[in-house]
């Protein structure tokens, strides 16, 4: 369905958050309804943003992820990015200091930092989510941790960053092009994937042939726009599981003739059935 026009927002207090060498890891949480969408942002530090209720879906100059319940998103420092709201949401968020050179959770090795110098979505396990509850949430200049209450802090951090360092990735993100006219065509498969079923009725829309759309996206995004909306696809499968559909339903949403044409096309895209890869956001998923 179309996103329909949101009230946009400034960047949610950052600035009362800030993490630092003594406090490493800081904790927020903010409640966004489906009217609201964070203007473009960007920090000096990286951050990891939680739904854990809801859905959301944060873009980047390249490409846009969706966060369901049972996902996190990784965000590098001075990666410019905005929040879109699928379903009303508790969002939390982590900000990690990181020492000037270094990226990703923790001390990693300059090997392992590689992949965290890009936004990626991963998964969110029990033990991590119960220790993002526990969490200080309180902003700079409230009442100040004593010792204790830092040594806490330092031990909570450490066995999160730890999750964190283990948490597998998954295949939610949706590259986007720089061109302006294919980025346009692309925002509109977002908001209603399945308003045409083939690239003439997009390029249609567009004003533009379908070669002409499909050369672009072979230059701007290396991939076919079938491969493309397949991805779109999943990330919409994701978010309506969140919402606790049955697989027969979705399939259904989504276009496909049957739940078994669509399980197949999940199994093709990320080696493993419906049951396993959207089981985890929505608990009707069958």
């Amino acid at each position: 369905m179309p996103t329909g026009r949101k009230q946009a927002i400034g960047p949610l207090t950052p600035h009362l958050f800030v993490p630092t060498a003594e406090r490493p890891v800081r904790a927020k949480v903010h409640r966004l309804r489906t009217d609201v969408g964070v203007m473009p942002h960007r920090h000096a530090w990286a951050q990891v943003a939680f739904s854990f209720t809801g859905v959301t879906r944060l873009t980047v100059a390249d490409g846009t992820f969706i966060v369901p319940p049972s996902r996190a998103l990784w965000i590098p420092p001075e990666v410019e990015h905005a929040v879109t709201v699928l379903a009303d949401t508790d969002i939390h968020t982590l900000y990690l200091h990181q020492p000037r050179g270094r990226c990703g959770p923790g001390a990693l090795p300059k090997a392992e930092q590689v992949a965290w110098r890009q936004c990626r979505v991963l998964e969110v396990s029990d033990l991590l989510r119960a220790l993002v509850l526990q969490m200080d949430m309180r902003p700079d200049g409230t009442a100040a941790l004593d010792a204790a209450a830092l040594q806490r802090e330092a031990r909570l951090n450490a066995l999160a960053l730890d999750e964190l360092r283990r948490a597998a990735p998954v295949p939610l993100g949706v590259d986007l092009p720089a061109d302006k006219r294919l980025r346009v065509l692309c925002q509109a498969v977002l908001d209603e994937p399945t308003r045409h079923a083939t690239l003439a009725g997009w390029a249609s829309d567009a004003g533009a042939s379908p070669r002409t759309v499909a050369r672009l996206f072979r230059q701007e995004l290396g991939t076919s726009f079938g491969q493309w909306r397949q991805q779109v696809l999943l990330a919409q499968a994701v978010s309506l599981a969140a919402g606790k559909r049955p697989m027969s339903h979705i399939a259904a949403e989504l276009g496909y003739a049957s739940a078994s044409a669509f399980s197949a096309m999940v199994r093709r895209s990320v080696g493993s059935p419906p049951s396993r890869f959207l089981g985890k956001v929505g608990t009707s998923v069958k």
